[in-house]
């Protein structure tokens, strides 16, 4: 994902059909009206709920480069609260977007979109992916580190690439196209770099994840040659078609990078964002029914074997086209996807930055986005959605993000759960008590023992119901907070005066395994100078 992302996006796809009919604007109060009647019938107690934080060029974040320490810190936790109070439950942040570093534990040198110059560290010093992680557990969110494998700038300005930056050190490694030097992903030396560089993330950094966007092989520009002649003479022997070698070599990299994550860290989810089709059935009966450009194709990024392979613990396909669109539409997109999961995850990318986008009558409509978001619900194979990207969403267009904030997201959700990763719950915890101050409510519990894999219990979950409510740990609206640390209290000082609630805590694994249920707590919160009580 670069800053010209809107522009490959509409030159890649090849979308040249208009639509038929223009689509009436929906009022957004009605729009509103409707979503409230649906929130509760369609929000899920456990679904992926990401947002893209990109880097490259100021996207989101930093605003521009060279801020001061503080201030870069302020923006970034501005963004956070702003994405917990609209129900994000997981952010991809981007640390590597062209070769460099947006953290300090690092080979390469650090980013100049972080601090105006490539290789000048932030001052004063911090590590802005270790504060990101930090900031982001501290809301319930998970925080997934995102790379662009394969990009080493993203700009022909080599004269300002650092004296460490690896193109001046290994220049034989690189290609230039479309006026960018990118990694030959044919040569093996590359590769190994490439999953040394991310393994120095995953041993050094607290991340839940490892992202990869949907840059591989170039995206085809008119006129360019990728010039690789020489590494498929040197290390394509068994190939006839360079084509089928050089997807051979993007896969080589995904299984290298899904083997070393796992090895290393075996809670850390992989995950990859490619191009939004995998093929269109003119060109393989196996694909989508759809006419735009293809990651197999023309990107060598054969995406579904992926997942197939079983290399991926998610797939986030880019789908970025409206409902029913005549060329690639999301609709169908996204049945093809839930029909070639392979029991991995499935994240659908959505296009936040096109809303009331001028030219495309669909998403100038309140409603597509909401209509999306129900859509994907109703598909038991879809775990959620990933929004690109940060500023869309903080800049709320035609309402959208009110709308995940008061109704869609208005309740927390878990992440999905990866059996295939951990299927062994922690124990519930121990001794729960609650008493009843002031104008509030003090849960306090223990650590439960070890589950038999011997995991320790990475956070909680408090439920509160009405006293006279039936406990259902199903329904997300009863989830007073989820919490990422090992914290043994909670202070419930949202409730209402007369009032008896009923309280639960659960406890979660790394992996968001959730346990049995403590035992259930009743507490009246007492007013002025009612005598305080304790309940076990």
């Amino acid at each position: 994902m670069c800053i010209y992302r809107q522009v490959l996006f509409l030159i890649f796809t090849l979308i040249i059909v208009k639509e038929a009919t223009a689509q009436p604007i929906l009022n957004i109060d009605s729009v509103h009206n409707s979503d409230t009647v649906v929130k509760d019938m369609l929000a899920p107690k456990r679904e992926f709920r990401g947002v893209w934080i990109a880097t490259v060029g100021n996207i989101d974040w930093p605003s521009k480069p060279g801020l001061s320490t503080a201030d870069q810190k302020r923006e970034l936790i501005d963004l956070l609260n702003i994405h917990q109070q609209q129900g994000i439950n997981a952010v991809m942040f981007q640390i590597r977007p062209a070769a460099d570093a947006f953290y300090a534990k690092s080979r390469e040198p650090w980013s100049k979109w972080l601090t105006g110059k490539q290789g000048l560290a932030p001052s004063p010093a911090y590590d802005p992916l270790e504060f990101a992680i930090n900031e982001a557990h501290k809301r319930g969110i998970e925080l997934h580190a995102w790379f662009n494998p394969y990009r080493a700038t993203n700009d022909g300005q080599f004269s300002l690439l650092s004296p460490s930056h690896i193109t001046r050190i290994k220049p034989e490694w690189f290609f230039t196209y479309g006026g960018i030097k990118l990694f030959n992903p044919g040569i093996p030396e590359v590769r190994d770099y490439i999953v040394k560089v991310f393994l120095d993330v995953v041993d050094n950094y607290d991340i839940d994840g490892v992202h990869l966007d949907d840059y591989f092989y170039p995206y085809q520009i008119d006129g360019q040659h990728i010039n690789d002649a020489e590494a498929f003479a040197a290390y394509g022997k068994g190939y006839d078609n360079i084509k089928d070698w050089r997807r051979h070599n993007v896969d080589t990299l995904i299984e290298m990078l899904s083997d070393s994550i796992q090895k290393h860290k075996p809670h850390v989810k992989f995950g990859i964002s490619p191009f939004g089709i995998w093929a269109n059935t003119y060109q393989n009966p196996e694909g989508s029914d759809t006419h735009g450009g293809s990651s197999y194709y023309e990107l060598f990024a054969d995406s579904r074997r992926w997942i197939k392979e079983g290399w991926v613990d998610y797939i986030n396909p880019q789908l970025y086209w409206p409902i029913d669109n005549r060329s690639a539409a999301f609709n169908k997109l996204l049945d093809w996807w839930s029909n070639n999961t392979y029991g991995r995850h499935l994240y659908i990318g959505m296009a936040a930055y096109r809303i009331n986008e001028r030219k495309v009558s669909r998403f100038k409509n309140a409603g597509e986005m909401p209509d999306e978001i129900k859509y994907l619900r109703k598909n038991p194979r879809v775990q959620g959605s990933v929004y690109f990207s940060s500023k869309s969403l903080v800049n709320n267009p035609l309402g959208f993000a009110d709308s995940l904030k008061q109704n869609y997201y208005h309740h927390p959700a878990l992440p999905p759960v990866m059996l295939w990763l951990d299927s062994i719950p922690p124990n519930a915890p121990v001794n729960f008590t609650a008493a009843t101050g002031v104008n509030c409510v003090e849960l306090t519990w223990a650590t439960p023992p070890l589950a038999r894999d011997l995991e320790p219990v990475y956070g909680y979950v408090i439920y509160r119901f009405d006293g006279k409510e039936k406990v259902n740990l199903n329904d997300p609206a009863h989830i007073l907070r989820i919490q990422y640390n090992n914290s043994t209290c909670f202070v419930d000082d949202s409730v209402k005066k007369g009032q008896t609630y009923l309280y639960v805590v659960t406890a979660l694994d790394r992996l968001k395994n959730e346990s049995e249920p403590s035992p259930t707590i009743a507490a009246t919160p007492r007013w002025k100078d009612q005598r305080p009580e304790t309940r076990k």
